[in-house]
């Protein structure tokens, strides 16, 4: 089964319908964006999550030190951190208890090849957010292994974009999204449906 994560949620019934549909995980984006979320309002939307799916603090262009205590006050065991440096950065948030999905733009110059000990590897496009997508055909743009595909994917072309490039996991915000930052139950609901059926095929 591909493994799903909707993010950029910001209210409880976002959350509760993404958890209803069987998501493995959410994403609270707590960098600065048009989906941003305090700590404080990341913590209730983490209560609102089963133990079945993950909750994933996102992060970019912020200090470790203030992922560890945003993602310690948002009751966070996940985060998601877009410029990660080196290995030393990784080994920092594990000590800190986190598990670290390391997430590179396709085309920025971050090598996917790059071992730097995160736990799960997340390749989106040029610009993270953008909703743009890349070229997944591209085989030297597609890691080995476990990895999660993101970048203006779509219920019209999930299937297509997890067929064609092997992915083990899919990543959607924008693409499920009425306008910018909103989120559309209808959208999510069709999003979710493309990805099991293509499953089943």
């Amino acid at each position: 089964m591909t493994f799903i994560k909707m993010c950029g949620l910001r209210d409880e019934a976002t959350v509760d319908l993404a958890v209803d549909l069987g998501v493995d995980a959410v994403g609270f984006v707590l960098a600065d964006s048009p989906r941003r979320v305090s700590a404080a309002q990341a913590a209730k939307l983490r209560s609102r999550v089963t133990e079945r799916t993950v909750a994933v603090g996102v992060y970019v262009k912020m200090s470790l030190d203030d992922i560890v205590a945003t993602a310690r006050a948002a009751d966070l065991d996940h985060v998601q951190v877009h410029d990660l440096r080196s290995a030393d950065d990784v080994r920092l948030l594990h000590d800190a208890g986190l598990t670290v999905i390391r997430a590179v733009n396709n085309g920025a110059g971050a090598s996917v090849s790059e071992d730097l000990g995160a736990d799960l590897l997340l390749v989106d496009g040029a610009v993270a957010g953008a909703g743009v997508t890349w070229d997944w055909q591209d085989r030297s743009a597609v890691p080995r292994g476990r990895w999660i595909l993101a970048g203006g994917l779509t219920p019209e072309n999930v299937a297509r974009a997890v067929e064609t490039s092997g992915a083990w996991g899919v990543d959607v915000s924008s693409g499920i999204e009425s306008g910018r930052g909103i989120k559309s139950p209808e959208l999510m609901t069709a999003f979710a449906n493309a990805v099991r059926k293509a499953d089943v095929r």
